[in-house]
């Protein structure tokens, strides 16, 4: 029987992240057909409202069979016409590639892009919407996860409502690690994703719509160049108690299990504070640099390779010598920096100081002074 190497590591990665037993063996029950048991639409609905509920919003959550990605493209296809001007706020890898789903559906992207060592900054961008709003939605990102970035959608997103724009957030590698409350931000399609600070295995998207992106979609004089991402295929569903397409009811019971796990953590919060904070605060005491200058998430931790060693090098002592995974980067990135993951279930202490104690060791071999051990800083902070 075939036994994955990565079932003896620790995957301390920016998701895929590590996953609950509960969730787990969820996935696990009896399948009935998704297309005919009634029961499996309520449930399915049921779960839905969860999500609404844990986000802050009276809003309508869909759950779609497909990885994260899949709820990008599915706002840009359900709101893009042929010319619409879509503005993209880019300060990082993912920022930036909101464009191409922009384009791919005709629409005509305006990249606003900034400094990628920083957060977007609000007033920077209020002077630029003074002279430039003609735009129909405009996408934000809210951890650009190659490189950690977090921008402050709970800022930017009512400013661009201010300037009659529909807001599209990516929030895959952020919701649940940090603060989204989607009325009080004003955001109108928010997407995330299963298999970050959620914790459940990868395979889903989920997707929150408001009534101004509904009526958007409803107003559109050409059809959504799309099935697969195309949201207004679930427009009513639960009345017809049909679904567009036959639901992954394995995944879902996962992911309700993991919803249910997040429901029930009231320092889901606080706790990802603690451990980003501490986390940072041993990358710099090690004399480390971290790789941004402001905008750190506590879902993700970033510093530059040093020097004296690879990328390659680092991960794969961490892999082969300690068991635990970190990832390196991609696209401009790549070969340049080392994240660690610390969301959802991977944001606790243990594995944490483990993985810290396992880069002492591995700066060690591999010939890079530290100044200070990552994983007694990182024990002290969290006191």
């Amino acid at each position: 029987m075939f036994q994955p190497e990565e079932l003896k590591i620790k995957i301390m990665t920016p998701g895929p992240t590590q996953v609950a037993e509960n969730v787990r063996m969820a996935r696990s029950l009896a399948c009935t057909n998704p297309d005919l048991d009634e029961s499996f639409v309520e449930f399915y609905k049921e779960t839905c409202e969860l999500i609404s509920s844990l986000l802050y919003t009276k809003n309508e959550t869909l759950i779609l069979g497909g990885e994260g990605i899949l709820g990008l493209e599915a706002a840009c296809a359900s709101l893009t016409e042929p010319g619409d001007n879509v503005l993209v706020l880019d300060n990082g890898v993912y920022g930036k590639g909101f464009a191409d789903f922009v384009t791919m559906y005709g629409g005509v992207p305006a990249l606003y892009t900034v400094d990628d060592k920083h957060p977007i900054d609000p007033e920077a961008l209020e002077a630029y919407l003074e002279a430039h709003h003609d735009f129909k939605y405009a996408t934000v990102v809210h951890c650009d996860t190659p490189s950690g970035m977090l921008n402050d959608i709970g800022s930017i997103c009512p400013l661009l409502k201010k300037y009659g724009i529909l807001t599209v957030v990516d929030s895959v590698s952020a919701m649940f690690g940090e603060e989204v409350r989607v009325d009080d931000f004003q955001i109108d399609l928010l997407c995330g994703g299963s298999q970050k600070a959620v914790s459940a295995p990868p395979g889903l998207t989920f997707v929150v719509v408001s009534e101004a992106a509904k009526k958007a979609m409803a107003d559109r004089k050409t059809p959504i160049a799309s099935f697969y991402a195309n949201l207004k295929t679930f427009e009513g569903y639960y009345e017809a108690k049909w679904f567009p397409y036959t639901m992954p009811i394995s995944d879902i019971y996962g992911l309700r299990a993991a919803f249910d796990n997040i429901a029930a953590d009231e320092n889901m919060l606080s706790r990802h504070a603690r451990i980003g904070n501490a986390c940072r605060k041993a990358i710099v005491r090690a004399g480390l640099k971290l790789h941004l200058e402001a905008g750190f998430s506590n879902t993700v931790t970033v510093f530059d390779v040093p020097e004296e060693t690879t990328a390659k090098a680092i991960l794969d002592t961490m892999k082969k010598e300690h068991q635990i995974m970190l990832a390196g980067s991609f696209d401009a990135l790549a070969g340049q920096v080392i994240r660690i993951g610390h969301m959802g279930t991977n944001a606790n202490e243990a594995d944490m100081t483990q993985t810290m104690r396992a880069l002492d060791q591995t700066f060690a071999k591999l010939g890079v002074p530290l100044h200070a051990s990552l994983g007694q800083v990182f024990e002290e902070a969290l006191t």
